[in-house]
């Protein structure tokens, strides 16, 4: 009995902080994946913005740390810590709840109910809203990784101050079309092999019945 009351004080507490759970669960996949990708992130910017310094990865990497050393491929860590964790804090749990409300007050019928295609346009629609808030909070901190890549010697500090209010968000509409765009056909894409190979797709979470009863939902 006792192990049944602590499994549904979980379950309640799991419920009434799932936001916070997605924004913690993709927050720390992200700190460590930026990790590997930082250096990727310092070699294309590199050889996408100054023509003429390297053609391929394998003579921009000994060229980049001949002249600024390890440091050339950490230095925009920082700022892309501040650009890939709120995106991908946005790609998850924005799309999770968007669903869940999409589900409540949009679609006429239970999940259950709705056909495969119809489960599908519900995935592109939370997607491409979760895409939208991913380019908003994370394009100023684009706009800082995409100059202090480019320019060597430079701080995201400095890069700030040079850039200022306006010039950090330059371009978002194109770069809300281009997110929203990728991040809806990302999550589409996923669920429809999912849905192909009859993969397990979990309906969205409900509220627990015994914390219906304790909120007075339930007769």
């Amino acid at each position: 009995m006792q192990g049944l009351c602590k499994f549904g004080f979980y379950e309640e507490n799991t419920y009434l902080w799932r936001t916070s759970l997605y924004l913690a669960a993709s927050a720390s996949a992200e700190f460590f994946a930026d990790i590997a990708l930082a250096p990727m992130e310092a070699v294309k910017v590199r050889i996408q913005t100054q023509p003429g310094y390297a053609n391929t990865l394998r003579q921009c990497v000994p060229k980049m740390y001949a002249e600024e050393g390890l440091w050339a491929f950490y230095k925009g860590v920082v700022p892309l810590w501040m650009r890939q964790i709120p995106y991908t804090m946005m790609k998850f749990s924005c799309f999770e709840r968007t669903v869940e409300l999409l589900y409540k007050y949009v679609v006429p019928k239970p999940r259950s109910e709705c056909t495969k295609p119809e489960q599908l346009v519900v995935t592109f629609v939370a997607g491409y809203i979760a895409g939208v808030f991913c380019a908003i909070v994370s394009h100023p901190a684009d706009s800082v990784v995409s100059v202090l890549n480019k320019e060597q010697g430079s701080t995201a500090a400095q890069v700030l101050k040079k850039l200022g209010p306006k010039g950090v968000w330059k371009g978002l509409v194109a770069r809300i079309i281009m997110i929203g765009t990728l991040t809806a056909l990302q999550w589409f894409i996923y669920d429809s092999v999912k849905v192909y190979f009859r993969l397990p797709r979990p309906p969205p979470p409900e509220m627990p019945e015994s914390l219906k009863k304790k909120l007075g939902l339930t007769e």
